[in-house]
């Protein structure tokens, strides 16, 4: 079902036509290589390369011969006179299919690779827009120090390059080809036809196959999709907990007459994050699937095969998917920067506690007995709900070492922009807004 929401291009990648044509083309490849060395004669190559097949007509084989490959070549062969003889020369059915299937895995990762630019260009945006847009750093759920949404967004903009750099590692290993024949001895078809052909197709010749390429290299390709979705899970997750109402920070985009319940018209629910979360865990389970292929029976079974059928076009498609749905939720966030503010100062200043026992201890008192002044002054202005800045300027071990204006420029929220600058600057991004003293 994901297939009615991947992008066009991606649809049509993974589909049987493009599987077929690959075929195809590899087929194809391969007798323009045995030309080269004069085992095909060169006035056959121009009908070879009109070859066509009919989908109905592989499905009608098919019945008959329960062999995809089998099919398929009846198929072409109908469409040629004699030179129908050196289709398929010295090959196994894993030439083919293995060559063709990393043909759709470059075109996917391709793919691929836009969506994740094009994310990295809205969180670029967003994160040059709210460089300065303060707001409340947190560890295990609770308030630490502030921080800004700009210096969030940044840290997601470097794990998408990282992931971006991944995919370019992953595509590499896929973009092998194998034309070695049965077992991959080249007993019946030589390594010259191999680098020939692989070289027409765009890939590299494997250094070495069995009857089929390794799966280690497809399971690095699923398990670098699975590590991109772990990314927008998080990236999706931080976005749902920011959107609780009890906090209220960002907002998912909400169309006008759109709902969020049946049953409660006031529902505003982060169900596309909700998604991302939901289809990363899908991904997740295709990347141990693949793992689970690479270990095959001797030269090769075909264990790994009925699951590839789903778990690569399926990881693909969901990710194409959840990249381009995200990149929308970016695009369209809502930043409710008022609300940052307030939630800054919902705990009467205890955010600002490390900066008063850095300043005890540049006083000279030791580090233990300036967190134990600090602390105490912090649980009585948590437990009263009272402001912390008032009861250290009444703690008259805090007076001694600090006065009230010490004391009081010691609260100021500019302190934690001091290198925004700088971090921007480190990673390439823009200078953004200037920022506030407090």
């Amino acid at each position: 079902m994901i297939e009615r929401y991947s992008r066009p291009q991606m649809k049509k990648a993974w589909s049987e036509e493009s599987k077929f044509d690959k075929w195809l083309k590899v087929e194809i490849a391969v007798c323009e290589a045995w030309a080269e060395l004069g085992v095909i004669p060169a006035e056959d190559i121009p009908k070879i390369r009109s070859a066509r097949y009919d989908l109905g007509r592989i499905g009608e084989i098919l019945e008959e011969t329960r062999h995809d490959m089998t099919a398929f070549l009846g198929a072409v062969a109908e469409s040629l006179g004699a030179e129908s003889r050196f289709i398929h020369l010295g090959l196994t059915s894993s030439d083919i299919m293995d060559t063709a299937l990393s043909l759709q895995l470059v075109e996917a990762a391709d793919l691929l690779a836009e969506d994740i630019s094009a994310l990295i260009g809205v969180l670029k945006e967003r994160a040059v827009e709210h460089k300065d847009t303060l707001t409340m750093g947190r560890t295990h759920g609770v308030h630490a120090e502030p921080t800004t949404f700009g210096l969030k967004l940044a840290l997601w903009v470097e794990e998408m390059k990282r992931n971006q750099g991944r995919l370019a590692e992953a595509r590499k290993g896929v973009a092998v080809g194998k034309i070695s024949g049965a077992v991959g001895t080249y007993a019946t078809v030589p390594p010259a036809v191999e680098r020939a052909a692989c070289a027409k197709l765009g890939l590299e010749a494997a250094p070495i196959s069995s009857q089929v390429l390794q799966r280690d290299r497809h399971a690095q390709f699923v398990t670098t999709l699975a590590i991109i979705a772990g990314s927008l899970e998080k990236f999706a997750t931080e976005i749902r907990g920011l959107q609780r109402t009890e906090v209220l920070e960002a907002e998912e985009p909400f169309r006008k007459g759109q709902t969020g319940s049946s049953a409660m018209p006031h529902k505003r629910n982060p169900e596309l994050c909700e998604r991302i979360c939901g289809l990363a865990r899908l991904i997740r389970g295709h990347a141990l699937t693949s793992m689970e292929n690479i270990a095959l029976w001797h030269e090769r079974d075909i264990s790994h095969s009925s699951a590839e059928r789903i778990i690569l076009p399926d990881s693909c498609l969901v990710l194409d998917y959840v990249l381009s749905l995200f990149t929308s939720v970016m695009s369209g966030l809502r930043v409710h920067a008022e609300r940052m503010r307030q939630n800054l100062e919902l705990t009467g200043g205890l955010i600002f506690s490390q900066r008063v026992l850095l300043a005890l201890i540049e006083k000279g008192l030791g580090r233990q007995q300036a967190y134990e002044l600090v602390q105490r002054n912090a649980m009585k202005a948590w437990e009263e709900g009272l402001e912390l800045l008032p009861l250290l300027k009444e703690d008259g071990e805090v007076g001694a070492q600090l006065s009230p204006a010490e004391l009081e420029s010691l609260f100021d929220y500019g302190y934690y922009l001091r290198y925004v600058d700088e971090v921007f600057q480190r990673l390439g991004l823009a200078a953004g807004r200037e920022r506030p003293d407090r």
